[in-house]
């Protein structure tokens, strides 16, 4: 069969974020920070904000996406009881980071967005935190709800591989679900997703595999039960408020990428099985080389069954 590992390398290089992007978010995050430190100063001194970068960023999970855009979480921490609402204060760091770039900022529901067009975005959630408390996140015209990003960092790391192997496995599926769109699951779901999935794998060292083991392990759990349960505070299901459109969309898509992938294994041609892999990452997978493989067919059937498991 094909092997394509040296496609997804080559794959993953291009779904990857750059030097130049990351030293300009990077650039932009510190200067966004100097203006919300120098606002609250200046207009409401009892409140001293402290940041925190959170999600793919601290987890080496962010992608390009097809349009060339990445983004960045930077929470915004009071570590004081607020006095006004959750609206209200996510509305003062609106006011703080507002002019920084030529487009608005958004008001989402749960964080500011500061959008670099063409480019990427930096969003803002804005948090509390008093002893004896959980984290609240500010929630806009909804008040407060217990989250803690720091906890689901602490959880992914713990429960990654020394290799870097399931970061690669995150930023295919996140890859995969940007290229599709159509409202597929965001990289949070995606990343419980595959930790989940790697418990019951061994991880092989070929990501085409890899990554066939993963969605055959997804496709399983989604079949015995659609949910994806946020591995802490507030330990919500992501996939909670889908409605059936969107869970048979999800469903639809998995199945059909976890029959072409394993289709790709099988396929001697390494062209053709990167066109199969490009039916579903896209055009930035490569083509492969017009040449029939000679890889160990017993060896490689063993990492496509991917069904022992993987000791905690």
């Amino acid at each position: 069969m094909a092997d394509c590992n040296n496609l997804f390398q080559e794959y993953n290089g291009k779904i990857s974020i750059s030097s130049t992007k990351r030293n300009k978010m990077t650039t932009s995050k510190t200067n966004l920070r100097d203006r919300i430190v120098k606002y609250f100063k200046d207009n409401h001194p009892a409140y001293k904000p402290k940041f925190y970068i959170q999600g793919s960023d601290k987890m080496k999970t962010g992608i390009r996406t097809k349009d060339d855009i990445c983004d960045l979480d930077d929470g915004v921490y009071f570590f004081r009881e607020p006095d006004v609402t959750a609206t209200t204060l996510q509305g003062w760091v609106w006011d703080a980071v507002n002019g920084y770039t030529s487009t608005t900022p958004e008001h989402r529901k749960k964080c500011i967005r500061n959008i670099f067009a063409g480019d990427y975005e930096i969003d803002h959630p804005v948090y509390y935190k008093i002893d004896g408390q959980e984290y609240k996140l500010a929630v806009k015209n909804n008040g407060w709800e217990d989250s803690d990003p720091k906890a689901v960092v602490d959880w992914f790391n713990k429960n990654k591989d020394s290799e870097g192997k399931i970061i690669k496995a995150v930023k295919y599926l996140k890859a995969w679900c940007d290229f599709k769109r159509h409202r597929m699951p965001n990289g949070l779901a995606m990343t419980i997703l595959a930790i989940n999935a790697k418990k019951n794998i061994v991880l092989n060292d070929r990501d085409d595999i890899l990554l066939t083991d993963i969605l055959r392990e997804i496709k399983k759990e989604m079949d015995r039960k659609f949910e994806c349960i946020v591995p802490a505070v507030p330990n919500d299901d992501l996939f909670g408020d889908y409605e059936e459109a969107r869970e048979k969309n999800f469903k639809s898509n998995l199945k059909d990428f976890l029959d072409d992938a394993e289709a790709a294994l099988k396929e001697e041609n390494q062209l053709k099985a990167s066109r199969l892999w490009q039916k579903h990452l896209g055009d930035r997978f490569p083509d492969g080389e017009d040449k029939n493989s000679s890889v160990n067919r017993s060896a490689a059937a063993v990492g496509a069954a991917g069904s022992s498991p993987w000791a905690m």
